[in-house]
């Protein structure tokens, strides 16, 4: 039976955000797993064939998508990050790309065999890379700040910039290949050009005036949004082909610095859509591929011409844009390595296919076939090597989940001594000078400055830190913390000190629905936990073994042992919170704060003494 179009929609969904999610889970590339899946799928097992399927509506489908994914990355293109990386920015931008144009069209006729005027085309889109790609690619890998940053950056902006120069170079043949040369479309592409990236500007501005003057309510601000940047695509596309993705880069570049509160707060549910319109149109795009495509990938001269660009004109072209810039050789070279093709080459080169064909360039026909070679190649290559390389590079964040902790007191000093102890990477951040002292006494790492200023957001790195606590004096301001960074930390990683010394039955419901979870299931206030520590209690480390078990950890420890975390031997920490249903198994670590050796001996005392009391009792009865 032939499945619906409802069911194929279904299924596409449902098997992009699987893909996903396996990427996550087995830390496999997830651009590997969405596009193996849509073959499987698709060509493979022939079970769907979107393009087919959804007929008329297939392309503009993979437009829209491809536009709202663009736009929600530039969103990310904040000018205050290009601190010191400006210079190689712009260079790969522009020289970079100019050289990969004419090495690619060079590699592409010579190795490929492609007619000159058909090579200067796919040479100019082959530039792109893409957040389609480059996004995945960084969330896994865990770069240091500036290769990511000049990935991100060159992704999203070369990305029109790829697509407008295939046009251009079109053009240019038109032009020159023409009986009765005109320049007109030449005129109107850099009209269509430069009206694109204005209209874009306007769109950017004018959302962004009616966000800060109250126009729009906060209820309909994604919608209107999203319609926009529908807007901002169609409207210049339609003047002139693929100027719509220059449209709503611009928009939303012009969005990121313009410092509206409420973008910053929609962002996060636009990179949840994007995700969602990633994992689908990877789906979509492989599953519409022919088996013919998939076995001409494999022909020499396509091979060839793949191995060539991603072993010499990629790092060629960013060497030699680089010169003279603060990039050392190991940027260089992670950046002359990492440059997967995605869903804007994948869907370009199929139009260009087919009116180069047209046009009567009968070669074109193999552009489709050599485009989803260089993708998958790159894809592959860069989605599982990017980690080892930025490790060996020493360009990567390895090493355990660091926790970010908001608050200096002496309980966090000693938790962040006692996390350091365990190799994990830790940071104090606290605006108050005097606070800090605690921090700087015991030589911990810190921060000073308020968490939740935009100074902080680019002048603190945070991306060692996987955890964040909020620990100060103030509960509101805890909650506070605790909500801002909880789109980007996950629920399940963002904590904050109980404001409760003991909590009612009223209260209690409250206060966990408020900001992120509860740490400790004996919920210690802050003020608790600090006396703790000037009555001197000590972090205790405790490995659970097969011969002492869990159970039997529990049960030796008296009502004043405060479990903090769990260390696994994989080195993931695991904080003991109000909602924590995981038990320890053997060869995890807990870490616990536990009473001084004579307040042990005390409690040991007392507690004999109670067990000896009920004994006499028992007897006289």
């Amino acid at each position: 039976m032939v499945p619906s179009i409802l069911f194929e929609i279904m299924l596409i969904g449902l098997l992009g955000i699987g893909a996903q999610w396996a990427a996550w889970r087995y830390r496999i590339p997830a651009i590997v797993v969405m596009s193996v899946t849509g073959l499987l799928v698709g060509p493979i097992l022939g079970f769907i064939n979107p393009e087919e399927d959804f007929g008329n509506l297939y392309n503009p489908i993979i437009s829209v998508a491809v536009a709202i994914i663009l736009f929600e990355g530039s969103l990310n293109l904040n000018f205050k990050e290009l601190r010191g990386l400006g210079k190689p920015v712009f260079r790969i931008s522009t020289i970079g790309a100019f050289i990969a144009w004419i090495l690619g069209s060079l590699t592409a006729h010579y190795i490929a065999g492609l007619s000159w005027p058909v090579a200067f085309v796919i040479g100019g889109l082959f530039i792109v890379t893409g957040p389609t790609v480059i996004m995945p690619l960084l969330r896994q890998s865990k770069l240091k700040p500036r290769p990511a940053k000049i990935l991100k950056w060159e992704g999203i902006i070369v990305d029109p910039i790829g697509a407008l120069l295939a046009v251009f170079a079109f053009e240019i043949i038109a032009y020159l290949t023409a009986e009765n040369p005109n320049g007109t479309a030449l005129v109107l592409f850099f009209v269509g050009s430069v009206f694109a990236g204005i209209f874009g500007w306007l769109c950017g501005r004018g959302i962004g005036w009616m966000f800060e003057t109250g126009h729009i309510p906060e209820f309909l601000k994604s919608p209107a949004v999203f319609v926009v940047v529908i807007l901002c695509f169609t409207i210049p596309d339609e003047f002139m082909h693929e100027t719509g993705l220059l449209s709503v880069t611009a928009m939303g570049i012009t969005l990121a610095n313009m410092g509206i509160s409420s973008v910053a707060d929609m962002r996060h549910f636009k990179e949840n859509v994007s995700i969602l319109l990633i994992s689908a149109i990877f789906i979509m795009l492989t599953a519409s591929l022919k088996m013919d495509t998939l076995l001409q990938i494999f022909s020499p001269n396509i091979i060839g011409y793949v191995l060539l660009m991603m072993f010499a004109v990629r790092p060629l072209s960013i060497f030699l844009s680089t010169i003279k810039t603060d990039l050392s050789l190991n940027e260089k070279a992670l950046v002359g390595w990492i440059a997967p093709r995605g869903i804007v080459a994948l869907t370009v080169s199929s139009y260009f296919a087919s009116i180069l064909t047209d046009a009567g360039y009968e070669d074109a026909s193999i552009l489709t076939t050599l485009t989803f070679g260089l993708v998958i190649f790159t894809v592959i290559a860069h989605g599982f090597s990017i980690r080892g390389l930025a490790k060996k590079l020493h360009l990567s964040m390895e090493g355990r989940p660091g926790t970010l902790i908001v608050g200096s007191n002496p309980f966090t000093v000693e938790l962040a001594k006692s996390l350091r102890k365990a190799r994990v990477p830790i940071i104090i951040v606290d605006s108050s000078w005097e606070k800090l002292r605690y921090a700087r006494k015991e030589g911990v790492p810190f921060y000073h400055g308020e968490m939740l200023s935009e100074q902080t957001e680019y002048n603190l790195d945070t991306i060692p830190y996987e955890y964040i606590i909020a620990a100060t004096d103030f509960h509101s301001y805890n909650a506070l913390v605790c909500t801002t960074f909880m789109p980007e930390y996950g629920r399940t990683n963002v904590f904050k000190i109980s404001p409760f010394r003991q909590i009612d039955s009223s209260s209690s419901d409250i206060v966990s629905k408020i900001g992120g979870r509860i740490l400790f299931k004996e919920k210690m206030a802050l003020d608790d936990l600090n006396e703790k520590i000037n009555n001197g209690y000590i972090f205790r480390q405790t490995t659970i073994t097969q011969q002492y078990s869990y159970k039997q950890y529990v049960e030796e420890k008296d009502d004043a042992t405060v479990f903090l975390y769990v260390i696994k031997p994989s080195g993931q920490i695991r904080f003991y919170a109000e909602d924590t249903k995981a038990i320890p198994g053997a060869g995890d670590i807990i870490v616990s704060l536990t009473p001084p050796n004579k307040e042990i001996k005390k409690i040991q005392a007392k507690l004999e003494n109670q067990r000896s009391n009920g004994t006499n009792n028992g007897t006289k009865e």
